[in-house]
């Protein structure tokens, strides 16, 4: 084996990617609402309009995405480290005392967001270790902040922001970008 992918150097390296940090909600069968913390999210197409985000086999909540038709992903502000924590714990009740309301197909809404998409399952994709989840984007709504981020294996902050907008004016967006 390439030493250079063995799996810690190859998480060392992930981590040089800074993420934006997300909760991702869906409800079981029984209709009991699930959620976990995850960076694994990325833009894909706006016409039509979707996303994607992949969970790891290994996670408890692994079924109830491997069947769900609804989900939605949280995109988390700054102040929001201390939810994403929450999320990410083992062996606690994940939304005791966190405010949620029902969206489609009964999915848990976080009320508390940077930005939060509701979505319906359109794909999903076995990526090694990874279930690939492809949503269909059906509501989208965006309050101000700045977003939390995921740098190194630990949390970030955005600083400087204006200057960051007012030193890339002007720069193309790159090609892909959606």
């Amino acid at each position: 084996m390439n030493p250079s992918l063995e799996p810690q150097r190859l998480r060392q390296a992930f981590g040089k990617f800074a993420t934006g940090v997300t909760i991702v909600t869906a409800a079981d069968a029984d209709g009991r609402a699930i959620g976990v913390t995850a960076n694994s999210f990325s833009s894909l197409s706006l016409d039509p309009p979707l996303l994607l985000w992949s969970i790891g086999r290994n996670s408890s909540s692994y079924g109830v995405f491997q069947r769900t038709g609804h989900f939605a992903v949280h995109v988390l502000d700054q102040a929001h480290t201390a939810l994403s924590q929450r999320f990410s714990a083992r062996g606690v009740n994940r939304f005791e005392g966190v405010p949620v309301e029902s969206g489609a197909g009964g999915c848990p809404l976080l009320l508390d967001y940077h930005v939060r998409f509701e979505c319906s399952v359109s794909e999903r994709h076995q990526g090694g270790d990874h279930l690939i989840m492809v949503g269909r984007i059906l509501n989208v709504e965006q309050r101000p902040g700045s977003p939390l981020l995921f740098y190194g294996g630990r949390f970030a902050r955005l600083h400087d922001a204006a200057d960051a907008v007012a030193a890339c004016s002007g720069a193309p967006a790159p090609e892909h970008a959606a």
